[in-house]
């Protein structure tokens, strides 16, 4: 054979046989956790950048030409600081470490753009380890800015730069606060001595196609990941990825392109009809304070808006919706520029109000009223502003839901309910993600969980699976919504998100996705599943931050006294204004006050879980609303009465009340005189501290001279008993009291019944303090965990106990305890002539650590089940623990009064600013003071007053008074100089079922508001009478809307009402 031709064959046969081997070589067993791991290498940041293709993201880069530097005194306006940069700037280089924390710090970038960069992407890069926010170079907000939390480090200056513009000036706002405050860890308190280090200002190349592709990687990537193993789907994502990183020479861009399609035929199989639906939509959960003051949340909301714009203009179906009209309030008294701009979007249907609340408050503390107003101005304003009503009330983050808060909603026009704060829930997972919720008066709304358990998803796969198999409901509900973009200190939705959407809205093995909105999602369900859906009653209770009814005590006494204290000033305001003495009502004023108190209703805030930075600026609030409601409320009074040195009694309740009633005077003054119809047999005495005591008449919400009832009651008593134990006793209950001030007898006179049940061995007497450890899992502020009732310590060292008031209107005792060697407790045990029940008037000079104060009850009661208090109404809790249900609820919400009852016979605890009880067996306990460390470490510490009381009472709570006593409790008369001739009611109702809780001015027209409601849980027809010369009324929803032809002419002076159980009415009263 010829060598020739045989080395030819032989050649021919070696490349035959290499090129088969060589395809054969590329066909191996695919490990799943390799390969996966290798798509993972292959876009991190942390491992391989030099050679991966996240490390391809950016190219050339140049440093800024400039940077001057000016720290400012406070967060001061574009204007202002431009004027101190002129004036003080000097230049800075990175490396430079600026603070303290909370300070501002400003900056004025120039650049100059290569030429060679034109038609490339070019970015500022900027990291200053904190928030900051881009300014063009005529004042307007740009971006926010924050690297940590996986936010955002850069701005896009332009997407193709043209050669124009060379020279170019941005300017940096700097905070000195990360995204969660200033502390070391999330809800660690802030740290002074932290300082914040400009690690990286330059600008850089951004590689689009590059960028592109890695996001088609990672999608299959997770797909891969996410998907069940079981799931050919998953396998194909895995080989595809895998196909995808062969193709790809990270450092020739022209391979990208081939692998995109391979990216693309796979991300394009469409899904089938029948596949979940997720209703995607933009949010930004910023919080109104937290682990930062108000003043930065203003700060918080350009960044985190001026971001969702700038991606509005690069994502045409984005759409983005935001809660709390404060906070777009906000952003237009400081961002007017920004502000304009968000309204386009509005306008447009893509920048979408919702909620209909001033900000999203607590759901368990707010009074009734109060939550009316948080939907009257919220309401308000969007109406005023964008010409929008809200139809769902939005609230994700709040530690639990009044059960009265549907019948609130629908009277400002709303339906419908978004949260997912019960995914929290520590023992018991919630049954469903959309149903209908109804409350304790029988309203419903449709309600709806997003079934991935949070407000700030990223859509990501794995999110979207759970958005699908964590649905709740399923066979009854095919749709759920899908909340992404960073929340709590802000940021918004990232780039990074969208175009997640853009791969993944419609790809087989996915749920489907569509950019939605809140009516759009909830209209689909209304008309599809509406029908199908399960109810849940009653409340929405949070198995988790229960702690939040007793953390913060001072936020929690003033919240409840200005709710009080502005209702009382517009009742005699708008009295005054419809009589003619007043000339203007107070709008202004009154709306400023509104706002300022349900701003510190913001469920960070009158909850106690921020910081005292926080705290100094809420009770900073409260000072306010009361120092101005105190003046408005006496400037009313003394236009309705004439001048005098006397007293007149004002009564803020819608019954009658006699009662003893305090009035400042000095020991060496005259006795209070009084009107015309003054009875000679007024009963008086005096205090330990020398002021004048009066039994006194007060008609229902009216004024009275100091007035006598008819029939005076029985004297009070006071002495001190054979064991060393003192009795007290006016007639109606005698209670006797040891040296620790504790209970050991209570009885209601007429029935000789005990109302307490002791016990030596175990120390449960009447007023028993005990100590609990209270040391949570993690939430320091927020919890108070179940095992905390393990480590109960009674409180029995008394240093002292002697009588301190004996008089026939009121006797009392003063008893001081010892806590620890740091705390202790002075208490007045009082009781006055003619009350049933007997008060403990409390201070307590706090400084523990960990440390959980209570006072106990045991009640000679058998009951499973205690009443509580709330909005408009009342609610059962089990006594017992027969289930994880039951058992989770070991600390619970109540208002003014709780009550453990058996049939014809209860005992109910009052108060005057707790909200945390708890009832186990028999045992009724107010939750009294809390002291966590986080994010406060000053929670609690120092000096607090408060005032609760014990009432037994025969037959129901409901007959025997109760709900009116926890009224004037928390209302006491009121006694101002000035006489009026006779006694004079403004309103009063005829049945004791119906409570008149308000009486305002209305909002836009010449009339009053009476906001009623049914409080025995009953049907209930009652008459409204006035001495005011009114002619007309009509039933109005709280935005105080009706309907023209609704109006109804008085009849005989009084108006006739008809009220379901725990319903509540607003009626519009006009007068003559």
């Amino acid at each position: 054979m010829n060598f020739s031709l045989l080395v030819t064959i032989r050649s021919s046969c070696s490349t035959a046989i290499a090129k088969s081997g060589s395809k054969m070589d590329r066909k191996v067993m695919k490990s799943r956790r390799c390969t996966l791991e290798r798509a993972e290498k292959f876009i991190s940041s942390d491992y391989f950048t030099d050679v991966n293709l996240r490390g391809r993201l950016y190219g050339d880069k140049t440093s800024l030409s400039s940077i001057h530097h000016v720290a400012v005194t406070d967060r001061v306006s574009f204007k202002d600081a431009m004027r101190q940069m002129k004036s003080e700037g000097k230049p800075t280089n990175t490396g430079t470490a600026y603070g303290p924390i909370w300070a501002t710090h400003w900056f004025k970038l120039t650049f100059d753009i290569p030429s060679d960069w034109i038609g490339k992407e070019v970015h500022l890069v900027w990291n200053s380890g904190c928030e900051a926010m881009v300014w063009s170079d005529i004042g307007e907000p740009l971006m926010g800015l924050n690297k940590s939390y996986d936010r955002k480090d850069y701005y896009i200056i332009t997407r193709n730069y043209d050669g124009k513009q060379t020279c170019q000036t941005l300017y940096i706002e700097m905070a000195c606060n990360g995204m969660f405050g200033a502390g070391s860890g999330l809800i660690t308190p802030p740290d002074v001595n932290k300082t914040y280090t400009l690690s990286t200002a330059e600008i850089r190349v951004f590689n689009r196609k590059a960028y592109e592709l890695l996001m088609d990687v990672e999608t299959l990537y997770d797909m891969a990941k996410h998907l069940p193993e079981t799931d050919q789907r998953s396998y194909q994502a895995l080989y595809t990825v895998n196909q995808m990183i062969n193709s790809i020479h990270v450092s020739d861009e022209t391979t990208y392109d081939a692998a995109r399609n391979i990216a693309k035929k796979f991300l394009t199989e469409k899904n089938g009809d029948s596949q979940h639906t997720i209703h995607a939509m933009g949010h930004c959960h910023i919080d109104s304070a937290w682990l930062w003051p108000y003043d930065e949340t203003k700060r918080k909301c350009a960044r985190s808006w001026a971001s969702t714009l700038q991606l509005m203009e690069d994502y045409e179906d984005f759409t983005f919706v935001c809660s709390q009209a404060q906070q777009f309030d906000w952003v237009k008294t400081n961002y007017p520029g920004l502000y304009s701009r968000l309204k386009e979007q509005v306008k447009r249907g893509r920048f979408i109000p919702v909620g209909g609340t001033w900000v999203e408050m607590d759901g368990n503390l707010p009074s009734g009223e109060a939550f009316i107003r948080q939907f009257l101005y919220g309401q308000k304003f969007f109406k005023e502003e964008f010409g929008i009503q809200c139809k769902e009330f939005w609230l994700p983050d709040t530690f639990g839901y009044s059960a009265q808060l549907p019948q609130v909603m629908q009277a400002a026009g709303i339906q419908r309910f978004l949260t997912q704060k019960l995914s929290w829930s520590l023992i018991n997972k919630f049954p469903h993600n959309t149903f209908h919720w109804q409350g304790i008066d029988g309203t419903s709304c449709l309600a709806h969980f997003p079934p991935a358990d949070n407000y700030s998803a990223e859509l990501q796969v794995q999110e979207l699976l759970k958005t699908s198999t964590n649905q709740k409901d399923k066979g009854r509900v095919n749709h759920g919504i899908m909340l992404f973009g960073h929340g709590d200190g802000g940021g918004g939705p990232k780039e990074d998100m969208l175009e997640r959407y853009e791969r993944l809205k419609n790809c087989d093995g996915i749920p489907k996705v569509c950019m939605s909105n809140p009516s759009q999602f909830f209209e689909i369900i209304e008309n599809e599943s509406s029908a199908n859906l399960c109810t849940w009653v009653g409340e929405l209770y949070l198995e988790l931050h229960q702690g939040t009814f007793t953390t913060q005590a001072m936020i929690k006494k003033m919240n409840r006294k200005l709710e009080f204290l502005l209702q009382h000033v517009e009742l005699f305001q708008s009295v005054g204004c419809m009589q003619g003495v007043i000339d203007k009502y107070p709008s202004d004023v009154l709306d400023r006050l509104w706002k300022q108190l349900l701003l510190n209703q913001f469920h960070d805030v009158l909850p106690g879980s921020c910081t005292n930075q926080v705290v100094v600026d809420a009770l900073a609030l409260y000072e306010d609303i009361e120092i101005t409601g105190n003046s408005l409320l006496q400037k009313a009074v003394e236009a309705l009465v004439q001048p005098a040195k006397s007293f007149v009694v004002c009564n803020t309740n819608s019954w009658k009340r006699s009662e003893v009633v305090t009035l400042k005077t000095s020991t060496g003054e005259d006795q209070p005189g009084g009107g015309k119809r003054q009875k000679s047999s007024l009963k008086t005495a005096r205090d330990n501290e020398g002021n004048t005591l009066a039994y006194v008449e007060v008609p229902s919400l009216g004024i009275s001279p100091l007035t006598s009832p008819d029939e005076i009651p029985e004297r009070v008593t006071i002495e001190n008993t054979s064991d060393g134990h003192i009795l007290l006793q006016n007639g109606i209950i005698a209670a006797t009291i040891d040296m620790n001030g504790r209970v050991h007898s209570m009885k209601c006179i007429r029935s000789d019944r005990e109302a307490v049940r002791t016990s030596a061995e175990t120390n449960h007497y009447g007023n028993q303090f005990v100590m609990f450890d209270d040391i949570p899992l993690f939430w320091d502020a927020w919890d108070v965990m179940d095992y905390h009732l393990e480590t109960r310590k009674p409180i029995v060292s008394s240093t002292s106990c002697v009588i301190l008031d004996q008089c026939d209107l009121r006797c009392s005792i003063i008893v001081k305890l010892n806590i620890s060697s740091t705390s202790c407790i002075e208490q007045i045990i009082s009781l006055d002539m003619g009350c049933p029940y007997l008060k403990f008037s409390t201070k307590v000079d706090w400084n523990e650590n960990h440390k959980f104060l209570k006072v106990e009850f045991p009640m000679n009661v058998r009951a499973v089940n205690a009443t509580y208090e709330i909005q408009f109404g009342h609610l059962q809790r089990p006594t017992h623990r027969n289930t994880s249900w039951d058992s989770a609820r070991y600390e619970v919400v109540g208002h003014k009064w709780a009550d453990l009852s058996e049939y014809g016979w209860g005992v109910a605890l009052l108060n005057d600013c707790k909200y945390g009880h708890s009832c186990h067996e028999n045992v009724l306990s107010l939750s009294l003071l809390r002291s966590p460390k986080s994010p406060d470490p000053d929670a609690d510490m120092g000096q607090h007053e408060f005032t609760y009381a014990l009432f037994p009472h025969e037959g129901t709570f409901q007959d025997a008074g109760v709900i009116q006593g926890a009224y004037d409790l928390n209302k006491p008369l009121m006694s101002y100089h000035g006489n009026i001739d006779q006694p004079i009611s403004f309103f009063e109702v005829d049945n004791p079922a119906v409570i008149i809780e308000t009486v305002k001015k209305g909002e836009s027209t010449n009339s009053m508001v009476l906001r009623i409601y049914e409080a025995f849980g009953g049907q209930a027809k009652a008459n409204v009478k006035t001495s005011l010369p009114m002619n007309r009324f009509v039933r109005c929803n709280i935005m105080e809307e009706f309907n023209q032809a609704d109006v109804v002419t008085i009849q005989d002076g009084c108006i006739q009402v008809s009220l379901k159980p725990f319903e509540f009415q607003s009626i519009m009263v006009y007068l003559d």
